[in-house]
């Protein structure tokens, strides 16, 4: 059992934060204000060759692990880029593990490199209006055709749509009705976000505000059959491939973004002098942090442990599940922690910590609820009934 990190695991969180120290609090401010998209940070990443970190060497990538990811995605919400720098590149990292174990040579081919280069920006087109986390019961519809498929239908919550010029899309193709199990008659694309068929609607949200999110209207979307990937109707069970690496990496993101609020919230108890002593120098201030950087190091260790697993091909979804519910967790309550210890100062948008305590909400609800976490540990690992 070794916790230390190899010599590249250092060298890769040692690059990133010397990378993003380029990109001040100050760029990451302006950007929540102005609700722009970092694209000059997207580039800069794609251009250094990090996009590409976890991609097959074959087609550009350095070939690395969910590990090194993970890594990586957490020293860029450590140094104060939070989840607006995390989330621009997000999908890039992992999004496309799908294509990678079930596309063909020539879809691989076709695929990789332009997410890799930065050239291609994705988005993950899952959810809709009515189904939340029941995805068995998706109602977009693809409907065969010679040669591809004609979709229609609704998503919602589609991440970098505003930006994006593909979609890894999951649509049904055989109707609820005819299917022998519910996980059966969904199909997995990668394809064009044709914007002539596509109205992208964005969502007025809490935080984050550089990163859109977005309602997805899709009308006579044609999709050849070459954008498929996998067997027609295997959709689900290829999605769930990814589904463990997608929590590991939002757990080491939310404790990337808690480090940063707990960073910013104890230099200012250094700096802030009240009745003539700091204020970092009372318990009352002190505990609370410290009470929080011990909560962050635990979920870091089981966000590594489900990461390794992963990377070694085993089973990690019980590991994955509860890094992802304690990272959640316990980066809110840094990210509270850290308002509470500025007082009206963390209130001010110049001290920042209000921005991570907007942004601390996404990785404790998305992509799964810590309730429906919860769940699924009572029943996998104490053996309870199913609740739902």
């Amino acid at each position: 059992m070794d916790f230390e990190f190899s010599d590249t695991q250092h060298e890769i969180r040692s690059a990133i934060l010397k990378h993003c120290e380029q990109f001040p609090d100050s760029y990451w401010l302006d950007c929540d204000r102005q609700k722009a998209f970092p694209h000059a940070f997207h580039r800069s990443l794609a251009e250094a060759g990090w996009l590409g970190i976890a991609m097959p060497g074959d087609f550009g990538g350095s070939g690395l692990g969910i590990a090194e990811a993970a890594i990586m995605m957490q020293a860029i919400a450590e140094s104060g880029a939070g989840m607006t720098g995390a989330s621009a590149v997000h999908m890039n990292i992992f999004g496309l593990e799908p294509v990678v174990l079930f596309g063909t040579d020539a879809q691989k081919r076709r695929m990789l490199p332009g997410i890799v280069a930065g050239i291609d920006q994705a988005c993950f087109a899952v959810t809709e209006p009515d189904t939340g986390l029941n995805t068995t019961q998706l109602k977009v519809r693809a409907e065969k055709r010679d040669g591809g498929y004609l979709v229609n239908g609704e998503k919602i919550w589609i991440s970098t749509a505003q930006v994006a010029n593909k979609m890894l899309l999951l649509a049904r193709t055989t109707p609820l009705d005819r299917i022998a199990r519910k996980t059966d008659g969904l199909s997995l694309f990668y394809t064009d976000l044709d914007r002539s068929r596509i109205e992208v609607r964005e969502i007025e949200k809490m935080g984050r505000h550089a990163v859109d999110s977005n309602l997805l209207f899709i009308e006579d979307l044609w999709v050849p059959d070459d954008d498929r990937i996998g067997p027609e109707g295997d959709g689900f069970r290829i999605i769930l491939q990814g589904l463990n690496p997608e929590r590991v990496l939002l757990a080491a993101e939310a404790i990337g973004l808690g480090r940063a609020a707990i960073r910013k919230a104890a230099h200012y108890t250094r700096e802030r002098i009240v009745f003539d002593r700091p204020i970092g120098q009372n318990q009352g201030i002190q505990h609370p942090l410290a009470k929080c950087w011990a909560q962050l190091e635990a979920a870091n260790l089981m966000t590594m442990k489900a990461a390794t697993l992963f990377d070694q091909g085993k089973d990690c979804a019980v590991e994955a599940n509860t890094a992802k519910y304690l990272a959640g967790e316990f980066a809110f309550e840094a990210c509270h922690t850290a308002m509470l210890t500025l007082g009206g100062m963390g209130y001010a948008q110049e001290y920042h910590v209000e921005r991570y305590l907007r942004e601390s909400l996404i990785p404790r609800i998305a992509p799964v609820s810590p309730h429906m976490i919860l769940n699924f540990l009572a029943e996998n690992v104490l053996d309870l009934p199913r609740s739902y």
